[in-house]
């Protein structure tokens, strides 16, 4: 498949940055905060932005505000000291140096906190035209909406654009927003699980797929 992208886009952990989260660990806090709120048992199934819009829509508005709020506060708490522990993989300077000699446009999509994304990279505003994080659309990824605003901001048209992630949703925003998709195994989901979705581009990492591109 031959594809020159004028516009890419990533996921940051996992992907830009080395993953540290422990999610196992930012659910049962944010879920132990949610059932006060809940009118039934919280979800074991359901992500924890899903589980949480799932609850608020059972409340009353001021009540969902409160949950909202509360659940939200201890949520960035647990992703602000994963970022702590945290870098940019070695690849993203030499990377982001490239773009700026071809002219390509990159942005970020994440799911995470602002916060977080900062605490690792405090330049981005600088390297991304754009920073789309869960607080800037009402529906996150894998809803289209995530990708398409990060699109709109950088003026990106879909036949142009890469979407690049570490998880399967990254790979089915792409897809749902009409872009060309690259999963990287440099994160936490096992490659099965990325083929299965069948992207565009596999790679062992974000560095690796620009090779693939010949960008670099």
């Amino acid at each position: 498949m031959s594809f020159t992208p004028t516009h890419i886009v990533f996921d940051f952990d996992g992907t830009l940055s080395v993953p540290t989260l422990d999610f196992a660990l930012m659910r049962r806090r944010s879920m132990a905060v949610l059932s006060n709120w809940s009118p039934s048992p919280v979800s074991t199934d359901l992500p924890v932005m899903e589980e949480l819009a799932r609850v608020c829509a059972l409340l009353a508005p001021a009540d969902a505000a409160a949950a909202r709020a509360a659940t939200l506060e201890v949520v960035v708490e647990v992703e602000v000291e994963a970022a702590r522990r945290s870098r940019l993989f070695s690849f993203v300077r030499p990377m982001l140096a490239m773009f700026r000699q071809k002219g390509l446009t990159g942005g970020i999509v994440t799911r995470n906190c602002p916060e977080a994304v900062r605490t690792v990279f405090p330049d981005v505003d600088e390297h991304f035209a754009c920073l789309v994080t869960r607080q800037d659309v009402q529906r996150v990824k894998p809803h289209p909406e995530h990708l398409l605003k990060a699109m709109s901001l950088m003026g990106a048209e879909a036949g142009n654009t890469l979407m690049v992630g570490d998880h399967p949703m990254d790979v089915i925003v792409g897809k749902r927003a009409g872009t060309h998709t690259a999963g990287v195994t440099s994160g936490e989901a096992p490659r099965g699980l990325l083929e299965a979705e069948s992207p565009d581009y596999l790679a062992g990492d974000a560095g690796e797929l620009m090779h693939m591109l010949g960008l670099m």
